[in-house]
């Protein structure tokens, strides 16, 4: 991969963490980096799943591809707030 690619990666990555974190209700307790890393894997499994379910490639927006990729980013940014707010509970901010 190359650095564009890398860059590439961490920006869509950020953009669907985010747009994951406004479609949850509430606050989540999860830093910035974490909300870009659950991005990145939501985003790498969701062009995964379309592809393995043929319909990674589509004229025009890949629609289909980007609904699942917010869709895993809402489970695992879900997932991510359960397990980083419960390890920090005894820690005051």
């Amino acid at each position: 991969m190359t650095v564009t690619g890398i860059i590439v990666a961490i920006i869509i990555g950020a953009i669907i963490g985010v747009v994951a974190r406004l479609i949850l209700p509430g606050k989540q307790n999860i830093p910035i980096w974490l909300t870009i890393v659950v991005g990145i894997v939501a985003a790498l499994l969701g062009t995964l799943l379309a592809q393995y379910v043929g319909v990674a490639t589509t004229d025009g927006i890949d629609w289909i591809e980007i609904v699942l990729q917010i869709v895993l980013a809402v489970i695992f940014v879900a997932i991510a707030d359960r397990l980083y707010s419960g390890r920090n509970k005894g820690v005051n901010r």
